[in-house]
């Protein structure tokens, strides 16, 4: 009984803030999207492209923030402080590392890499100009996702809320003011979206710093340590070089989803990106489940109680599953209304609105390959089976499918989406077999 109350606390208290977390990104995301939206199309899908581009770094970023909680997850749970804080410390001066090369790329050849999403001149050029300015967000995000991951492991996930709190709220207030040239400041339509977003994340940052200042001191001895020795550095490349090459390949290939949606025209690409914000609300209510899986199914498997592990899984996967049913419903009760607030053409919005059919169909499938693929299956370390899932969904089933939607069958966006979401459906076939092998269930040395 008192493994069940544990249980439901530690659901509660990690996914609970997450979710919140993901809930305040997304609503304010939709607002975004509606200041932009008065800009025309051409912002809407610019914009969009840019931010895909951009969810490349922010993938690979998640990816080293989920070795981060895979790593320090375990060892809390076989209370070795010393091999935490250096799990800590590497994924975060990888992360850091990793900010750099797409700052640099993204600062020096924006209108080069957007020239891969779109033929419309206008569009590219507004989502070059956009992309230019976000460069300077990738370090404090770098710092705030690894710092993140580190407070969920201390059963610290509120922390993470609050900075997003704050953050959200100055985005969006800026957003009005730099858009649209408000308290005397210019207007600055695309790029005050853009500034905004460097501003807000930086306050995040700094607000995170100081709540992991308050938590280490408090609950954990954060040794400084860099180096690995030849055991401990092999054990983390295995971890780590599936889990990045699986959520790269990933990325891409929605890089690819998204350069099919833009070669359709500039009107049925703004319709995928008016949906972007309420997909992202959808599957972030339910994000909380994925990153709990893998701070209490590590902690479990670090102390080696498999059948534990194995049961709770199970609960969370059932949970999941109900709560994506649920909130389809809702989708495709509301979706009509959701796409009514955009001030965008009629054919625009029916467009949109097919598109959330298609997901509300599908997203069931997504949020359980979200918490096997993110959050379980990852948990024992054995990242390289996610890795050749998701390889085989995107690159075997997902891109294939679209292209032949889109440039061989002429289909429409939303057909389009339908026949590469399909992937997802592969990618839970092949997890529930591996989960149900036992394959995954592994202590770290």
């Amino acid at each position: 009984m008192d493994n069940q109350k544990t249980f439901y606390k530690s659901v509660i208290t990690i996914a609970l803030p997450v979710t919140l977390q993901s809930l305040l990104q997304s609503s304010f995301s939709v607002i975004d999207q509606i200041m932009i939206g008065k800009l025309g199309s051409s912002s809407i899908a610019g914009i969009g492209l840019a931010a895909k581009f951009s969810s490349m770094y922010s993938v690979i970023l998640s990816a080293v923030a989920a070795v981060t909680g895979i790593m320090v997850s375990q060892y809390i749970g076989k209370k070795d402080e010393k091999e935490a804080g250096r799990s800590f410390y590497v994924n975060l001066f990888l992360a850091v590392a990793f900010s750099i090369v797409f700052s640099v790329a993204c600062f020096c050849f924006p209108e080069y890499i957007m020239s891969f999403y779109t033929k419309d001149i206008v569009t590219r050029q507004a989502a070059a100009g956009y992309l230019r300015i976000i460069a300077f967000s990738f370090m404090p995000l770098a710092a705030s996702m690894v710092c993140s991951a580190m407070l969920r492991c201390l059963d610290a996930a509120k922390y993470p809320l609050y900075a997003t709190i704050v953050s959200v709220i100055l985005n969006t207030c800026l957003n009005y003011v730099l858009i649209f040239g408000k308290a005397g400041i210019p207007e600055m339509g695309v790029n005050g979206a853009a500034f905004a977003t460097v501003i807000s994340q930086a306050v995040s940052f700094l607000l995170i710093l100081f709540f992991m200042g308050k938590t280490v001191k408090r609950k954990i001895k954060l040794v400084f340590v860099l180096r690995f020795n030849g055991n401990r550095r092999k054990q983390y490349l295995k971890i780590l070089l599936p889990i990045i090459a699986c959520e790269f390949f990933w990325s891409l290939g929605e890089n690819i989803y998204t350069a099919i949606y833009g070669n359709t025209g500039t009107d049925p690409c703004a319709a995928m990106m008016l949906t972007i914000p309420l997909q992202t609300l959808l599957i972030g209510v339910l994000s909380g489940f994925s990153q709990a899986a893998g701070v209490i199914i590590g902690k479990s498997l670090g102390s080696r109680e498999y059948n534990r592990a194995y049961k709770e899984s199970v609960k969370i996967m059932f949970y999941a599953l109900c709560g994506s049913i649920l909130l389809s419903v809702i989708l495709l009760l509301s979706g009509r209304y959701y796409v009514q607030i955009y001030n965008t053409s009629k054919k625009i919005k029916e467009t949109a609105f097919h598109i959330l059919v298609v997901f509300a169909l599908v997203s069931p499938v997504k949020v359980q390959n979200m918490v096997l693929g993110g959050g379980i299956l990852r948990s024992g370390g054995k990242t390289k089976y996610i890795m050749w899932i998701d390889f085989m969904g995107t690159w075997l089933f997902g891109v294939p499918l679209g292209c032949l939607g889109a440039f061989v069958l002429n289909l429409g966006i939303p057909y389009v989406y339908l026949l590469l979401s399909l992937e997802e459906c592969v990618r839970l076939a092949v997890s529930l077999v591996l989960f149900k092998k036992k394959y995954w269930m592994q202590s770290l040395e």
